[in-house]
């Protein structure tokens, strides 16, 4: 297994008694991003209002490389940058047919910004939506499918869900099945935490992700892959949209032709240093995201082999390590998952929980040590 804890010695040393056991959500950061964020600043005070030609030039153009190289992508123009994904859902939705309620598929585990905005429109009639429940996880991808092939408007569908750390794989079914619909895939628990080739749906799929889960960069830095000829027109828009568009007729609001179009207005750019700075660093160690896979279900599996005693039962693990098509988390189903998370944290360790849903994450910046410390820890309890 990989030990790369001196690597991230500003984070762990901040707090040396902390086990950080939530690398789910808020991983922590390389070294190597503290220095870009340093960087960020200094631009803008090397060039205070030339500084957007240099953050929207080169630096934005040198991180669509390395992030386009992570999955699979043809064309790094695809990709444009936002400081949250909730700033992508509201573009996507604005971008559907006008008329009436568009139709939406989706299932029963999607992030939350996508959950609340679609529940939020439900309530006046703006938009129809259909929820395909997630569970059983074996027979999802199929029932999605076989859904799909009823029409809808807009498909959105997580890579790994987040209540879960179920793992869909066959999505190329689901593209071809969507037929005319706007087609999303969530990436954020899968982005830099498992193999992720888009080369065969990068002209159909939207594909969305971010730096503040497993990229290790932190927030404020989202990214959207938008495949060329679907959604040319968003109907919220920001003034950055526009660059590069010289095509567009007299009259009209212009639009770039590439990922351009669904860029937002004015943003913190420190997010896009980082996020290089994290990409650069993750190259420089010789690592891959299937390394960092299989560095984090060895930690899973001595974890649950470490349970006993704990007074955790592995039975209550929602996708059990048998299923090979999990993320880089365990979830366990607790109807005491608030109790259990209030002890670990008095205990010194930060875990994650949705509801009765309690999830330990795992990540490069740990390793078997910090497990059976978590493990010791948790006997104690």
């Amino acid at each position: 297994m990989l030990d790369l804890r001196a690597q991230f010695s500003r984070f762990l040393g901040a707090d040396p008694a902390r086990l950080h056991f939530a690398a789910h959500s808020h991983h922590p950061w390389p070294d190597a991003t503290r220095e870009a964020q340093l960087a960020a600043w200094d631009t803008a005070a090397r060039l205070q209002d030339g500084k957007w030609d240099e953050i929207l030039g080169p630096v934005q153009d040198g991180l669509r490389a390395k992030v386009a190289a992570q999955l699979g992508l043809p064309d790094p123009r695809t990709l444009v940058f936002a400081p949250n994904t909730h700033e992508f859902v509201v573009r996507i939705l604005s971008s559907l047919q006008a008329g009436r309620p568009p139709r939406v598929l989706t299932t029963d585990a999607e992030f939350h910004s996508l959950t609340r905005q679609l529940a939020r429109l439900e309530e006046e009639g703006l938009v129809q939506v259909t929820r395909i429940p997630t569970a059983p996880h074996a027979t999802c991808r199929d029932r999605l499918v076989e859904a799909a092939r009823r029409g809808f408007d807009l498909i959105w569908v997580s890579e790994v869900f987040f209540s879960s750390g179920f793992a869909l794989d066959g999505l190329e079914a689901l593209a071809e099945a969507a037929g005319n619909a706007v087609l999303v895939l969530d990436g954020y628990h899968a982005f830099m935490a498992r193999p992720v080739d888009l080369s065969r749906l990068a002209g159909r799929a939207f594909y969305t992700a971010g730096g503040y889960k497993y990229a290790m960069a932190g927030e404020g830095c989202c990214f959207l892959h938008c495949p060329p000829g679907w959604l040319p027109r968003p109907r919220a828009t920001g003034w950055y949209a526009a660059f590069g568009a010289l095509a567009g007729r007299q009259g009209e609001v212009g639009y770039a032709e590439d990922g351009w179009r669904f860029m937002g207005a004015t943003f913190d750019p420190s997010g896009l240093y980082r996020l290089s700075a994290a990409l650069d660093w993750f190259a420089a160690q010789g690592l891959t995201t299937a390394m960092v896979r299989d560095h984090a279900h060895a930690l899973q599996r001595r974890f649950v082999a470490g349970l006993p005693g704990t007074g955790l039962d592995p039975a209550a693990l929602v996708v059990p390590l048998e299923e090979a098509r999990r993320g880089n988390f365990l979830t366990f189903d607790l109807p005491d998952a608030e109790t259990w998370q209030a002890r670990l944290s008095a205990a010194g360790i930060v875990t994650d929980r949705r509801a009765t849903r309690l999830r330990f994450g795992f990540g490069i910046h740990q390793t078997a040590e910090e497990v059976d410390a978590l493990l010791g820890r948790m006997r104690r309890l």
